[in-house]
């Protein structure tokens, strides 16, 4: 799989760590950034990154902030995206399962780099299978109520 990864300057050293552990799972990792520790607003990173994937240049997203909430709001902004904030495998799992999520948010100071590896491979080692298309069809009514 081809994923898009992004981060602010609170997320960057998360980033990394979980760029190269999506890497040596073998899928092909594209970075929005951002690629220093420098100040960096999160929204501008979140929105890339969910641009890549509505134009189809990715097939699934992780983003990361402080606490992953406001890369996660950010990206639910843009038409079509879901982005699910998981702080664990469990519910990182159910945002692909149950809601066809196609970016995964975390916090940096939230958890660690263990826990965010899980995340991102329980995440990504699941596929849509449709099983909530009733309710996914729902979000995307009210997306379009616009």
């Amino acid at each position: 799989m081809k994923i898009a990864i992004g981060a602010d300057h609170n997320g960057y050293e998360l980033k990394e760590a979980v760029k190269a552990h999506v890497q040596k799972l073998g899928h092909e990792v594209e970075d929005f950034g951002c690629h220093q520790c420098a100040e960096t607003d999160y929204p501008n990173v979140a929105a890339e990154v969910g641009k890549s994937i509505q134009e189809g240049q990715n097939e699934r997203g992780v983003l990361i902030c402080g606490t992953g909430i406001g890369v996660a709001i950010t990206a639910n902004k843009l038409k079509g995206i879901r982005a699910a904030l998981a702080h664990d495998v469990y519910s990182a799992e159910r945002a692909q399962l149950s809601n066809n999520a196609q970016i995964l948010t975390m916090g940096a100071q939230i958890i660690g780099i263990e826990v965010a590896k899980k995340n991102v491979e329980a995440y990504l080692n699941v596929a849509w299978e449709g099983g909530s298309q009733r309710k996914v069809d729902k979000i995307d009514d009210i997306e379009a109520q616009e």
